[in-house]
């Protein structure tokens, strides 16, 4: 099979979804492998890197779409992009469908096989997500941190304080891998830190892990509206898997919290867990509603590609291998992993998330594969 690398083009991302590692086990198992120019540079890995290991460099996204039987990716394909896939054609990457209907649309028109890696499950884990959510827990606090600022137009408070004077109040709305990350993170600079969840054998595991000033709380609404009012920083860290993220901040609960005061959205690539946020850039990160500052970058990890890329090839290689071994039929038929990842498959929408998000009709990824 031929798999194609090519260069990620959303604004600000630099991550590149295949190392040179990557390329030379998918050249020893027997496959081409197709880069496009410059896919790796924001990584600080140049073309000679990966022709050493037996790459091919196609001079344009064209030609490594045109030449592929298999792409990897690390972001959704945008617009510009819809119309280089083609029917039968295989996608691999991260999709986040349930927030936007439109890039849903478009990939079942293509009629190529598109797998999620946010919806690649083993055993009830998200293999694939866990790294970029490790990366991104800890850069929301980095984030947060920033934004405290008053320049940034924050509230001006260090996030650990001083000697004599109080450390900020951090809220973090979720007690998954993104929340643990950014509960140690914050709490390892100081804060005060409040952590929310609704499983309690989870926030009983947390309790055990967090340093003393790392406190969990049992979440509900009022528990929410409650901790909002002495919050500094507020990280959303809530995740439905391949679902939209429930809404747990509304937008008259701005009035409870203190002007300046910061909310940083992790979940705003599945539509964010805060009423108010839509997606932003690095570019132009934040955005103010009712006094209160908002970071709602949807590829935060995209700012430290080098250490996102490794991290996340890590985790990807061996179901890109399986996947370009097996083909798209084969995969779905014979791993259960693999299917969990067919969001859509030959013109169908195969995730029920995703379905249940629109109010569309989805099918069992392994009922489409009898007629690939």
């Amino acid at each position: 099979m031929k798999v194609a690398v090519v260069k990620e083009i959303k604004p600000q991302e630099s991550r590149v979804a295949l190392t040179p590692a990557g390329v030379d086990r998918l050249v020893a198992a027997g496959h081409g492998v197709i880069v496009e120019t410059g896919a790796g540079v924001g990584s600080s890995l140049p073309d000679s890197a990966y022709t050493r290991v037996g790459a091919v460099i196609a001079e344009s996204a064209e030609a490594a779409w045109a030449e592929a039987d298999m792409v990897v990716k690390v972001k959704e394909p945008l617009s510009s992009e819809w119309p280089m896939m083609r029917a039968g054609q295989i996608l691999f990457t991260y999709l986040h469908l349930a927030a936007d209907r439109a890039l849903t649309d478009a990939l079942m028109a293509t009629g190529s096989h598109c797998f999620a890696y946010e919806t690649l499950s083993v055993g009830g884990a998200l293999p694939l997500l866990t790294p970029m959510s490790e990366v991104a827990g800890r850069m929301s606090i980095q984030a947060g941190a920033k934004c405290l600022e008053r320049h940034q137009g924050g509230l001006g408070v260090l996030l650990g304080g001083v000697p004599g004077v109080a450390p900020a109040r951090v809220l973090i709305l979720g007690g998954g891998v993104v929340g643990t990350q950014a509960a140690r993170m914050a709490s390892g600079m100081g804060a005060d830190v409040t952590i929310l969840d609704l499983n309690l054998d989870r926030l009983r595991y947390l309790d055990e892990i967090l340093p003393p000033n790392c406190r969990t709380l049992y979440s509900t609404p009022m528990a929410v509206r409650q901790a909002l009012k002495s919050a500094d920083l507020v990280v959303g860290a809530v995740l439905i898997p391949g679902g939209a993220a429930p809404k747990l901040v509304r937008r008259e609960d701005l009035s409870l919290m203190k002007p300046g005061a910061v909310i940083v959205d992790v979940a705003v690539d599945q539509g964010g867990c805060i009423e108010t946020c839509h997606p932003t850039t690095h570019d132009d990160p934040t955005f103010e509603v009712d006094g209160v500052v908002h970071y709602c970058v949807a590829n935060m990890p995209g700012a430290v590609p080098r250490t996102s890329t490794f991290a996340l090839s890590n985790a990807t290689l061996p179901f890109v291998i399986e996947l370009a071994n097996k083909g798209a039929k084969v995969a779905i038929d014979t791993s259960d992993a693999l299917a969990s990842a067919a969001n859509a498959v030959d013109g169908k929408l195969t995730c029920a998330p995703v379905g249940e998000a629109f109010g569309i009709e989805s099918v069992d990824p392994r009922v489409v594969s009898q007629s690939l």
